[in-house]
């Protein structure tokens, strides 16, 4: 897709922004209201397990056809396929009255945010000149921020003042929403994957794409650490006496708010390791805080480092991949990133709470921060061995003259 080599904010790039916000509300509305709805439905807590572990999964597995989907309807059609069965899942939530039919509507679901996520996320780098990739990908997520900042608060109010019902409408009409605004762009269905020939690959390649196996691992440290917040913060909480632990996310989201402004700049500037780096010992030092939180002050203060640290390595790892590819393994680089971090996230969720079982939640934090301390010195070594490499191939070439 042909961009200005230098303008950012487009047409196309707006609309896709505001569509990618309406489709992330329709996802974050549900996160803290669909287990009462399980629960009200006769569900057991396995029951509510299932409903996560299930929308990970099926995200995940489709994934594994995004070559497949981008060949066969090109990027644009293959993205309204994925909102397609979003609002599909938005809308047939009202008459899922079994937990059975709930758990076949997050199949759906799952498929679909998967597809969308994934090329979303390609699309726009796509629409974002190169040199302004990293400051790009930080204004795109700013809207995933906004719909994890209200979202969330907004589907708990409904189901608390109204019904479920009327929580499933206003999420059907968010995923319209963000069809609505996909439909105004003036993008074309890319199948340039088509000139490029595919060599046989393993599972393995459609999970990880090989030429990104660094990174890979990184992003899969960092969604481990993810899955410890979003699942246990508030038993964290209610373990240290802490009231209000819903403080916690919004403090979280104004400073990932805050630093996506910032640092996508810093990004195309100075490049990665001048993000990632300070990124990483923010993070860290979050987990180390919020182990050790006893007050409300050191819980927001743990929160802020948190989201600060967040909102700096989360689209720095993006767009370094993306920045590592050619533009026809976008798409794969996309998918890498996304499958590591659900990954991350879902088996972090099941080690760190057997670890809470048996040490508390506090321990979780406290194993975070040492899986940050991987991460950060892992990163350190790969600078080190670049740098030396480099050195290396500057004296060869010295020699050659």
């Amino acid at each position: 897709m042909a961009t200005n080599i230098s303008k950012l904010w487009t047409k196309d790039f707006i609309l896709f922004t505001i569509s990618n916000t309406f489709l992330f509300s329709g996802f974050h509305i549900f996160l803290p209201t669909l287990p009462i709805y399980v629960l009200n439905q006769g569900g057991t807590s396995t029951d509510v397990g299932l409903l996560s572990a299930i929308f990970v999964f099926c995200a995940i597995l489709i994934r594994f056809f995004t070559d497949y989907g981008i060949k066969k309807w090109g990027k644009k059609y293959y993205l309204y396929i994925g909102c397609t069965l979003c609002f599909v899942a938005a809308i047939s939530y009202i008459l899922a009255t079994t937990v059975p039919r709930l758990l076949s509507l997050r199949v759906v679901h799952g498929l679909g945010f998967g597809i969308a996520t994934t090329l979303y996320a390609t699309i726009v780098s796509d629409l974002i000149p190169k040199s302004r990739r990293g400051e790009g990908i930080g204004y795109f997520g700013l809207g995933t921020t906004l719909a994890m900042a209200i979202a969330p608060g907004l589907g708990v109010w409904i189901v608390d003042n109204f019904s479920f019902n009327n929580l499933f409408v206003v999420a059907t009409i968010s995923q319209i929403f963000a069809l609505f605004c996909l439909s105004l762009c003036s993008l074309p269905a890319d199948r340039s994957i088509h000139t490029v020939k595919q060599e046989k690959s393993s599972f393995m390649d459609k999970l990880v794409e090989k030429s990104l196996l660094y990174q890979a691992f990184l992003a899969l440290l960092f969604g481990v650490c993810i899955g410890g917040i979003l699942n246990f913060i508030a038993l964290l909480a209610k373990e240290a006496h802490i009231a209000n632990s819903g403080a916690f996310f919004l403090m979280c989201t104004i400073c990932i708010f805050l630093s996506r402004l910032v640092t996508g700049r810093i990004f195309d500037r100075k490049g990665p390791a001048w993000v990632i780096l300070p990124g990483a010992i923010l993070f860290l030092l979050g987990f180390v805080v919020l182990a050790q939180s006893k007050s409300m002050t050191a819980f927001l203060a743990a929160s802020a480092l948190y989201g600060f640290g967040y909102g700096t390595i989360f689209p720095a790892l993006q767009t370094w991949m993306f920045n590592l590819v050619t533009s026809d393994k976008r798409s794969a680089a996309s998918a890498t990133f996304y499958n590591m971090i659900d990954i991350g996230n879902g088996v972090g969720s099941v080690a760190l709470g057997m670890l809470a079982g048996k040490l508390g939640y506090a321990s979780i934090y406290w194993c975070s921060a040492v899986i940050m301390g991987v991460f950060l010195l892992s990163y350190i070594w790969f600078l080190v061995q670049e740098k030396y490499s480099s050195a290396n191939n500057l004296d060869d070439i010295d020699a050659k003259s």
